[in-house]
């Protein structure tokens, strides 16, 4: 099996978290993994993306043009990246964040009201873990115990305090 999955938003919204929990999650499953980040100048506020394979079998290229999975924070990064997706893919979208629907009817498409959630559970930056909570969710990628294993193993010892709320983020979206 073989997933292949961008994460795009805007700089300061966890996007490269996101891709490397899930690329560590699939190292711990002893899975063949790429993990990469791109991001502009700005980094905070400005574009990035995360592309991020993980397979069963040797991984040749870290470039995804069409990939499986989609998960996006913001607008633009939907505009640019919701054709790329291969039909019958799934495309997780920020709800809170993007007001259009995916226009594709060959997708399967996930609203997730990520940052409103964060918000009102007082975790504002981690919308980005509810998304990666419902991608396992809806593609059975991983265990729980996978996940929660990359998540404890990727958060520094100085934000030690922020484990808890980011494992509770990620039950948040599993459960959505």
């Amino acid at each position: 099996m073989t997933y292949e999955t961008i994460f795009a938003g805007f700089g300061g919204q966890g996007i490269l978290f996101s891709g490397k929990v899930v690329a560590y999650a699939g190292m711990i499953e002893g899975k063949n993994v790429s993990h990469l980040p791109s991001y502009g100048p700005e980094m905070r506020g400005g574009t990035a993306n995360c592309s991020v394979i993980v397979s069963d079998e040797l991984v040749a290229s870290p470039i995804i043009t069409e990939p499986e999975l989609l998960v996006v924070m913001n607008g633009p990064s939907l505009d640019k990246f919701e054709n790329a997706v291969v039909p019958g893919g799934k495309i997780f979208i920020d709800s809170t964040l993007i007001s259009r629907e995916c226009e594709r009817d060959d997708v399967e498409s996930f609203r997730i009201p990520a940052t409103q959630m964060a918000n009102d559970m007082g975790i504002p930056k981690l919308a980005n873990m509810i998304m990666v909570g419902k991608l396992i969710k809806e593609t059975n990628m991983f265990t729980w115990e996978q996940l929660t294993g990359a998540v404890t193993k990727l958060v520094p010892p100085a934000k030690a305090a922020m484990l808890e709320s980011n494992i509770k983020a990620l039950e948040a979206g599993y459960n959505f």
